[in-house]
C-alpha cells in the first residue's frame, strides 16, 4: 500500500482514538420544564458567568412580567457544568413571556424556539396548560396569517395578523369581522402568541359559544416609541379607517355593515377603540375595552405619570357623536373589563361614567388582578361569545 493511501487511514484511526478518550459531553439542557403541578423551571447554560460573590461577578436573573411574584426578576442559581436554574410556581394556566438577564444583558432562551414579538423586542414564551379557554384542544382549527399591506396614510408597508375560522379556505360564505387591538409596547403578533386569540376562538367556535368570525389584529404603533394620547394627531386611527378596514373588506369575505363589525382592545388598544369607534359609531355595533378608557383624560398614561395638561377634552370635542341618538339605536354592546389592581382603574371608571352621562348602556366588570395578560385572555373569552348573536 502506498504512503498516499496509508495517510487517510492513519488520520482516521487517530481521530477515532481521540474521540474515545474525550470525556462525554452532557446533553443540552431542557428549558423551560413545565410540570403537571404547573411549576416552571428555567435553565441557561452560561459557564463563564459566575455567581454574584465578587465585585466583578455576573448575576443571572429570570425576568417575566406576568409571572406572579416575579416583578423584579428571580435570581438564578449556578450548578454543575455552568448551568443556571430557577424554579417558580405553581402559576395559573397561561402564556408567559420571559427572558434571561445576564449581567444586564437581556437574552432569550436559546433552548426554547417559542417566542412572542413586541414592538421593539422579542420574548421567549412558555405556555402552561390547564385552561378550557386557551389550551390547544382536538377541535377544528382556523389559521392565523401574517399579512402585509400598503398604508397610503403612512406611505409605507405595514403588517397585521388575521385569523380566519375553520373551513374559511374551503368555503364560500361571508363572515362578520372583529378588530382586536393590542396594548402599548406590543405588536400585531402579540394577541396571537401570548394572547392565544386564535386558540380561544377555535375553542369557542367548537363549543358553539361564539359565531365563526374573522379576527383582524393590526399593528397599533406607527413609530417604535409609543402611542399618542387623545387630542394629538392620531396616525393609527387614520391608517385604520383609510387603509386597514378597506383592505379587509376587499381581500376577505366579510359581511358589510355595522351589525357585522366589532372592535375591542387592551390598554392602549382600548383607548384606540374608543377614539376610532365613538366618532364613527355608524360603522361598529360592538365595542370592547380591556383595562383601559380614555387615557390622559381620566387618568395617567402610565403608573406615576401626570394626567394630560388642561385643554379641550376629548368629550367636548366629540359631543355630536356622543349624543347621536340614531347611532345608539344600532349599538348592541359596550363592554368594559378591568382588574381591581390595575393602574388604569380610575381611567376606566371615569370613561364609563362619561359614557353613561351621554346615555350609553355600558356593561362594566371589575375582576381580580392588574394590568396583565392573565386578565386579557379571559376578557376576550368572555367578550367574543357576545358578538354577532
Amino acid at each position: 500500500m502506498s504512503t498516499a493511501r496509508r495517510a487517510p487511514l492513519a488520520l482516521l484511526l487517530l481521530t477515532s482514538l481521540a474521540a474515545q478518550q474525550r470525556p462525554p459531553q452532557p446533553p443540552p439542557p431542557v428549558s423551560p420544564i413545565i410540570t403537571a403541578d404547573r411549576k416552571l423551571t428555567f435553565r441557561l447554560l452560561a459557564p463563564n458567568a459566575t455567581p454574584n460573590a465578587t465585585p466583578n461577578a455576573t448575576e443571572v436573573r429570570l425576568v417575566g412580567g406576568d409571572i406572579p411574584d416575579n416583578a423584579k426578576g428571580a435570581p438564578m442559581t449556578k450548578g454543575e457544568n455552568g448551568l443556571w436554574e430557577v424554579t417558580l410556581g405553581p402559576v395559573p394556566p397561561g402564556a408567559y413571556r420571559y427572558h434571561f438577564n445576564v449581567g444586564g444583558l437581556a437574552v432569550i432562551d436559546p433552548r426554547n424556539p417559542a417566542t412572542s414579538e413586541s414592538n421593539n423586542n422579542t420574548w421567549s414564551l412558555a405556555v402552561v396548560p390547564g385552561s378550557a379557554a386557551f389550551d390547544t384542544r382536538q377541535v377544528p382549527h382556523g389559521a392565523v396569517a401574517s399579512v402585509n399591506y400598503y398604508s397610503s396614510t403612512l406611505g409605507r408597508f405595514r403588517r397585521m395578523h388575521i385569523y380566519t375560522p375553520p373551513g374559511y379556505e374551503a368555503g364560500k360564505g361571508s363572515y362578520p369581522v372583529f378588530y382586536l387591538l393590542h396594548g402599548a409596547s406590543d405588536s400585531d403578533a402579540s394577541w396571537s402568541t401570548v394572547g392565544r386569540a386564535g386558540i380561544i376562538l377555535d375553542n369557542l367556535i367548537a363549543d358553539r359559544k361564539a359565531k365563526p368570525m374573522i379576527l383582524v389584529m393590526p399593528a397599533g404603533h406607527t413609530t417604535p416609541g409609543g402611542f399618542r394620547v387623545p387630542g394629538e394627531r392620531d396616525e393609527f386611527a387614520n391608517d385604520f379607517l383609510k387603509d386597514i378596514m378597506p383592505y379587509v373588506d376587499s381581500h376577505y369575505r366579510v359581511r358589510k355593515g355595522r351589525a357585522s363589525r366589532a372592535i375591542a382592545g387592551l390598554s392602549m388598544g382600548g383607548n384606540q377603540t374608543l377614539v376610532i369607534a365613538l366618532p364613527h359609531l355608524d360603522q361598529f355595533a360592538y365595542l370592547g375595552v380591556f383595562s383601559s378608557g380614555l387615557i390622559g383624560q381620566f387618568g395617567a398614561t402610565r403608573p406615576g405619570a401626570p394626567v394630560s395638561p388642561p385643554g379641550p377634552s376629548w368629550e367636548s370635542q366629540n359631543l355630536a357623536s356622543l349624543d347621536n341618538a340614531a347611532w345608539k339605536k344600532g349599538l348592541r354592546l359596550v363592554w368594559f373589563g378591568i382588574g381591581k389592581d390595575d393602574f388604569l382603574l380610575k381611567t376606566a371608571q371615569g370613561t364609563v361614567d362619561m359614557l353613561k352621562k351621554h346615555r350609553f348602556d355600558v356593561v362594566y366588570k371589575e375582576t381580580a388582578g392588574g394590568h396583565t395578560w392573565l386578565n386579557w385572555r379571559d376578557y376576550l373569552a368572555e367578550f367574543a361569545p357576545q358578538l354577532f348573536q
